[in-house]
């Protein structure tokens, strides 16, 4: 029986008013197993609206009292990380190990969330002028909204509403319409560890969703993870519409690979990189540049490995490579495949043709390699988002350097070398937001920032760490001056203020 996935609003479940339902499918089968409410704008107001009338309180509520709850959220969340890592799998269709790592991350921005009270100090100078102190602080904002991708869609979230509810804001998600459990499941824990109603809400749907939330009055803020060309629309919107935007784009991530490097250990990172989560994620390596004569070896190295990659059923413990989302996708990602050649690659691994017995409906598409791929060609222009890995020529460091900082993207990248100082000047030269050395997903750990620079980025700041509390505040400055009882009236003074 296909089951039904609801909103979440003002603390409890909300069915869907617009009689519109989407289709959500086991990628493994094929089947149709959920469907998922589509809101209205009226049922996006709705939304709004609870959250805004939970600001009221929430916004000031002590520190004490969010992370209090903070922590319960965590240990819940912990407890039932195997849980949410099946609802994972059975919408998304990756490994439970991949999904169970996906929850893990999610927990690291909890885990900050948790000690917001440090990265909420304020700042105090005394006796700037006689008998004047100047403090600065933090406030939330009010109503802050998420929009997130399939890719992971419980840990994308959790970069996201931990630390705007902890900053104090109230909060409305609208998860991707194709995996949705997940958001709800969340919803529920943080309703179980005491998060007041409306203060998280959770609505589904398409463009209809997403517009009223970039239109709507009452959102001060947007969190985007997507793609670029909807990054942009977000940021542009939104941006429009008088609210702050931080709206995270594609990748097109380059590994380089210079003649010293450790060859084995660079096919190992480049296979992991590129194909674990089956390619869905925006840290993927999708472009491995072999520099000098390494090429054929390191080209070897990778094909042996890829070979070996155990595909099937996320639930299935032997599988090590799950099927993409949709059907469609399959099929986009199966044309750069079948292209590749006319554009000059050479096709080491076609894995266009795979099928998994007994799950032949499912949306499969097996390991492809590229190589010798030319710049001009589509597979190496766009971003892909599945299982294909491309590797490109050059004989030098230099040549390398330029058609990484020539990419439109500028998320992440990796150098893998024995040289400190090809290493050092490779991360100051290169351009992308996040930088790896002999690390091939050069993912920040909660307390760092996660963003990417030109056309993978959109708004001024990253997402989590540092950068994720000052998005979800603003800053206030307090000149205070007091009288000192001992005083005598001094009469009305035009003049400029006396500092010294």
């Amino acid at each position: 029986m296909t089951k039904t996935v609801n909103h979440w609003i003002g603390g409890r479940t909300a069915e869907g008013a617009s009689g519109t339902y989407g289709p959500v499918t086991n990628p493994a089968t094929g089947e149709v197993t959920t469907k998922v409410a589509f809101a209205s704008v009226e049922e996006v107001d709705a939304a709004v609206a609870a959250a805004k009338e939970a600001y009221l309180s929430w916004g000031r509520s002590s520190l004490a009292t969010r992370t209090s709850i903070l922590f319960r959220f965590r240990a819940l969340l912990d407890a039932h990380r195997d849980e949410i890592a099946e609802l994972i799998t059975a919408e998304h269709g990756k490994v439970h190990s991949d999904a169970l790592g996906e929850v893990a991350r999610g927990l690291e921005i909890v885990d900050l969330a948790c000690g917001i009270p440090v990265q909420l100090k304020g700042e105090l100078s005394t006796q700037v002028a006689s008998r004047v102190d100047v403090s600065s602080l933090r406030q939330p904002l009010g109503v802050v909204a998420g929009i997130t991708p399939f890719n992971f869609p419980a840990m994308v979230p959790m970069w996201m509403f931990p630390l705007a509810i902890a900053c104090g804001n109230t909060f409305v998600l609208k998860p991707s319409e194709k995996d949705p459990s997940a958001s709800i499941r969340l919803a529920e824990l943080l309703s179980e560890a005491g998060l007041p109603d409306g203060v998280f809400n959770v609505v589904h749907g398409d463009k209809v969703a997403v517009d009223r939330l970039l239109a709507h009055p009452d959102v001060k803020a947007v969190s985007f993870v997507g793609s670029t060309p909807i990054a942009r629309y977000i940021h542009t919107t939104a941006s429009a519409n008088g609210k702050r935007v931080q709206a995270l784009g594609g990748a097109k991530n380059h590994m380089l690979v210079l003649p010293d490097a450790d060859l084995d250990a660079a096919a190992d990172a480049a296979v992991s990189a590129a194909y674990g989560s089956a390619g869905e994620r925006c840290m993927a390596i999708s472009a491995v540049v072999a520099v000098g004569a390494i090429g054929d070896t390191l080209v070897e190295k990778i094909r042996e490995r890829a070979e070996k990659i155990r595909i099937g059923p996320g639930d299935d413990p032997a599988s090590e490579m799950g099927p993409l989302i949709t059907k469609a996708h399959r099929d986009k990602v199966a044309s750069y495949v079948a292209g590749a050649a006319d554009e000059g690659a050479e096709v080491v691994l076609d894995g266009t043709g795979y099928t998994v017995d007994g799950h032949e409906n499912g949306h499969w598409i097996g390991i492809s390699l590229l190589d010798k791929v030319p710049t001009t060609a589509k597979a190496y222009q766009d971003e892909i988002f599945g299982p294909v890995l491309c590797v490109l020529r050059t004989d030098t460091y230099e040549e390398a350097l330029d058609i990484v900082n020539a990419s439109p993207f500028g998320n992440g990248t990796a150098i893998f070398t024995r040289d400190g100082g090809a290493a050092r000047r490779f991360q100051l030269e290169v351009e992308a937001g996040m930088v790896g050395v002999n690390v091939p997903i050069p993912v920040p750990v909660g307390y760092h920032s996660f963003g990417g620079w030109k056309d993978s980025l959109f708004g001024d700041h990253h997402i989590y760490g540092n950068d994720g509390t000052h998005f979800y505040t603003r800053g206030k400055v307090v000149t205070t001056r007091w009288p000192d009882p001992a005083d005598a009236p001094t009469g009305v003074d035009l003049g400029f203020p006396r500092n010294h």
